[in-house]
């Protein structure tokens, strides 16, 4: 049998390994995900237990500080720092090189694993002699099992029940749910084709095992039984063809072809965040995946069969990749048609109100003109102004740049086109229209996801001191992502703990109060997020066991909740699909307070918009105010927009502060009193401290939707209170 490493592909080429000196090699590559890393190291620290034990982390030339933090947080780490992204394979051979492990623990840096995974899978290997590779159950965010832990090679049939959806609708057959073994139980250890590089262990002497060596390994321990016959050759190192994707599933297969087997094991589980540093939605995925899968086809499988099931599977191949490149743009473009569609309907609604009370129908021409030619030049101002890109898709500058941009280039149309000429009342009347709409949808869209529309509500699991740090962090924020409510702690809560007898003075100060309250213990996680309606479950990974944490985000899997991880001494939350960074900036000098300087014209533009409506409805609220008496919610609504035509003649901000209530703003700052103001989108109770951190969070953050938010937090919060009118 040839050696896996030869051909005309870039499979590392077989060398005599290094003397294997510990017990394992971990290995890391890392593609700007800082603090899903941090996180992982130091999951691998509390999992050490008495391995000898080594790790390597390639950083494939990262910008979000990830070679710094290593660097700086973990210096017993073999840090290997590329000059450009080398890909996956390429990155781990480079330290797959220098490993001196018996065993190579290749994983992502996106993932958790227990404090008795490592130990777990070394123990399954040494118990196993013929094994080559194994891994361990892996864990969705959410606690469900990831079927990508244990898979089949993609044979034309596997492939034909894939994409025709067969595996799905029967999972349980041994035919038809083949690629993810999904007829398998998950708590089986089985013997499979391929494992995920997310999470695998691989003997090193796979890579380069000789008959000699076999022999010497002796039998398996507790068995007088020979070892199996030997390998006839080494698999080699990762393939560096394979960018990213697809790799494993190569490595897996010249295992087996080498003689190893591969196993799944359900002894212990991790958890996989599965691709933050390239997301499924990119077109780069759909290329590299779907690429991979083309090399490994070519490679390994065309030989195997005759030319047209060969074809066929590269045909269903590059059909779904098709799907997956159809889906993107589906998807990417659902923003731009929503807003086209909105605006279109927005002039025709206009151009309906002002034909039908004069007993005639616009001309065919204005729908095939004024309203399309008004919804593209929108949707081209919004792109324009970064409206359609992935962090600014809720964003309301942009919304109120593209219906300027439409109602600019329609009007300069009409000029030259006099056809059209007719509708210029239409054109004016219609923008207000269409600003409401576009308005409104990106407000409803970037409402949190909660379970009623409501602030999110969440609650801590771990100890005291988390939850007191995480309130202070939340304290400075005018917009936090939620609301926290209370904390489950591993003790019991204090008020069960035995009274001390009243004649007996303690010998210390008993500890204060805990800033929020205790809802119960570990134990009972299910029933709090269940009874209170929780959103988010926040895990303080200081002090509380990775497996316990993992254990008990499986007892919640069912539930509509968000999981989150605070890192032990840092300031932000990883999430499934994003990382909220919670840090504020501090007391610093007003020039560096400032930050960037938002434009001004925007926020003007902002405040007109709002002001205006608010106007039209002063009559009836004060109306309602008058009749319900001054401690009425109507006579406190009436009070803030009395205030809204100083906010038009540029007296006085929307959004600022109250100068009778509040702390001054630093010297410098750019806040102005305004009719609401930011300190009361925190909440209570609000200490000058976490005012002014509000304050300088607002004006280094300032922006329309943060000034929506905290409207709406004062308003929320104004409205339960007797009315006041701020200076």
């Amino acid at each position: 049998m040839p050696s896996p490493a030869s051909g005309t592909y870039r499979t590392a080429a077989l060398a005599p390994p290094p003397p294997t000196l510990l017990d394992l090699s971990v290995i890391i590559v890392n593609y700007n995900v800082r603090e899903f890393l941090e996180q992982a190291l130091r999951s691998l620290e509390r999992a050490r237990g008495t391995l000898a034990m080594e790790i390597f982390v390639v950083d494939n030339n990262s910008v979000d500080g990830s070679v710094e933090r290593v660097r700086e947080a973990f210096p017993d780490v073999h840090l290997i720092a590329n000059r450009e992204n080398v890909g996956f394979g390429r990155a781990n051979n480079q330290a797959i090189r220098q490993a001196r492990g018996r065993y190579l623990l290749i994983l992502n840096p996106d993932t958790i694993v227990q404090e008795d995974t490592l130990q777990t899978l070394v123990r399954f290997m040494d118990e196993h002699p013929d094994a080559g590779a194994v891994g361990c159950k892996i864990l969705n965010p959410d606690g469900r099992f990831a079927p990508e832990s244990r898979r089949a090679f993609p044979t034309p049939a596997t492939a034909f029940y894939r994409i025709t959806g067969l595996s799905r609708l029967f999972p349980r057959s041994p035919v038809f749910g083949r690629y993810n073994l999904t007829y398998l139980p998950i708590d089986q250890v089985a013997e499979v084709d391929a494992l995920s590089g997310s999470c695998m262990l691989v003997r090193q002497a796979a890579l380069w095992w000789s008959r000699e060596a076999w022999e010497a390994a002796g039998p398996a321990a507790g068995s007088s039984d020979p070892p199996p016959d030997p390998p006839m050759n080494g698999a080699g190192l990762f393939d560096e063809d394979f960018f990213m994707y697809g790799e494993d599933l190569d490595w897996c297969y010249r295992i087996q072809r080498a003689g190893w087997k591969v196993y799944y094991t359900p002894e212990t589980q991790i958890i996989h965040y599965k691709g933050e540093s390239t997301k499924k939605g990119e077109l780069r995925y759909v290329r590299l995946f779907y690429g991979a899968m083309l090399l490994f086809t070519e490679k390994h499988l065309e030989n195997r069969y005759s030319r047209l099931m060969a074809w066929a599977l590269r045909g269903s191949i590059l059909l779904r990749a098709g799907l997956g490149v159809a889906a993107r743009v589906l998807r990417r473009s659902a923003g731009p048609l929503l807003d086209a569609a909105l605006v279109y309907a927005a002039v025709v609604a206009v151009g309906l109100a002002r034909s039908l009370p004069a007993g005639a129908w616009p001309a065919p021409l204005f729908y095939l003109s004024v309203a399309p030619v008004y919804a593209l030049g929108t949707v081209a101002g919004v792109a324009a102004a970064g409206g359609y890109r992935r962090r600014a898709r809720y964003r309301l500058r942009p919304a109120l740049v593209g219906t300027t941009v439409g109602l600019l280039v329609v009007a300069a149309a009409s000029f030259f086109v006099r056809d059209i000429a007719f509708s210029r009342l239409v054109v004016l009347g219609s923008y207000p229209v269409a600003l409401g709409l576009l308005l409104g949808r990106r407000l409803l869209q970037r409402r949190p996801a909660g379970r009623t529309g409501r602030d999110r509500r969440a609650v801590l699991v771990g100890s005291v001191a988390e939850a007191e740090r995480l309130h202070q962090l939340l304290a400075g924020r005018p917009a936090p992502p939620f609301t926290l409510i209370g904390l489950l702690t591993p003790e019991p809560p204090p008020d069960t703990a035995p009274d001390v007898a009243p004649d007996v003075a303690p010998d210390v100060a008993p500890d204060p109060p805990p800033v929020l309250p205790v809802l119960g213990t570990l134990h009972q996680v299910r029933d709090v997020v269940r009874l209170r309606q929780i959103d988010d479950v926040i895990f303080a990974a200081d002090g509380l066991p990775n497996h316990r944490i993992i254990g008990l985000i499986q007892q919640l899997h069912d539930l509509p909740v968000q999981v989150r991880i605070l890192a032990p001494g840092r300031e932000h939350l990883i999430g499934k699909a994003s990382i909220d960074d919670l840090s504020v900036p501090g007391l610093v000098e007003a020039e560096a307070a400032v930050g960037t300087p938002r434009n001004p014209a925007a926020r003007r533009a902002f405040e007109v918009a709002l002001a205006l409506p608010g106007l039209l409805l002063y009559p009836a609220v004060a109306l309602a105010a008058r009749l319900g008496g001054p401690a009425s919610r109507a006579a406190t609504l009436a009070a803030r927009l009395r205030q809204l035509p100083d906010v038009l003649a540029g007296r006085r901000a929307l959004v600022g502060y109250h100068p009778d209530t509040d702390p001054p703003p630093p010297a410098g700052s750019p806040l102005q009193p305004g009719v609401f103001s930011v300190a009361e989108s925190i909440p209570p109770p609000r200490l000058e401290p976490d005012v002014q951190h509000a304050y300088a969070f607002y004006s280094t953050h300032a922006s329309a939707s943060l000034d929506w938010t905290v409207i709406l937090r004062a308003l929320r919060q104004a409205l339960h209170r007797p009315a006041r009118g701020p200076a």
